[in-house]
C-alpha cells in the first residue's frame, strides 16, 4: 500500500521568482492551471510564500454582474467568467465568486481553491 508524509497544511506554497523581477506582495499569479496571490515582496531568484487558499478581493475583467457561486477565471488582467479568450485561448481556473459582484463593481470576492 501506498503512504504519504504530511508536509504542511497547504494555505500557501512556497515560490520560486524566475521573473527576473520583483513581485510584489499581492500581485496575481497564474501557477500552471491555478491562481496564486503573492504573500509577499519575492525578489527576482528568490522564493517566497504565495497563497492558494482564501478569499480575495481581485479587479474584475467583466462588466457584467457575477453571482455568489459562478467559476472564474484569470485572463491576466482580471477576473472573468470566460474559459477562454476570444483568440481561444484558455484563461487561468481562480475559484469561484464567493460574494455576488454587481455589474456596477470593477471587483469581486473570490475564494481561491488550490
Amino acid at each position: 500500500m501506498s503512504k504519504a508524509a504530511y508536509w504542511q497544511r497547504g494555505d500557501t506554497l512556497d515560490y520560486k521568482n524566475e521573473t527576473g523581477v520583483l513581485i510584489e506582495a499581492n500581485t496575481i499569479l497564474s501557477i500552471g492551471s491555478r491562481v496564486g496571490v503573492a504573500g509577499t515582496n519575492i525578489p527576482a531568484g528568490a522564493v517566497g510564500s504565495v497563497h492558494v487558499l482564501g478569499i480575495f478581493e481581485m479587479p474584475k475583467s467583466d462588466d457584467a454582474e457575477i453571482k455568489m457561486g459562478t467559476t472564474v477565471y484569470f485572463d491576466g488582467t482580471g477576473i472573468t467568467t470566460a474559459a477562454e479568450t476570444a483568440e481561444k485561448v484558455s484563461n487561468v481556473h481562480a475559484g469561484y465568486c464567493a460574494e455576488t459582484s454587481p455589474k456596477t463593481s470593477d471587483v469581486i470576492l473570490v475564494k481561491l481553491l488550490g
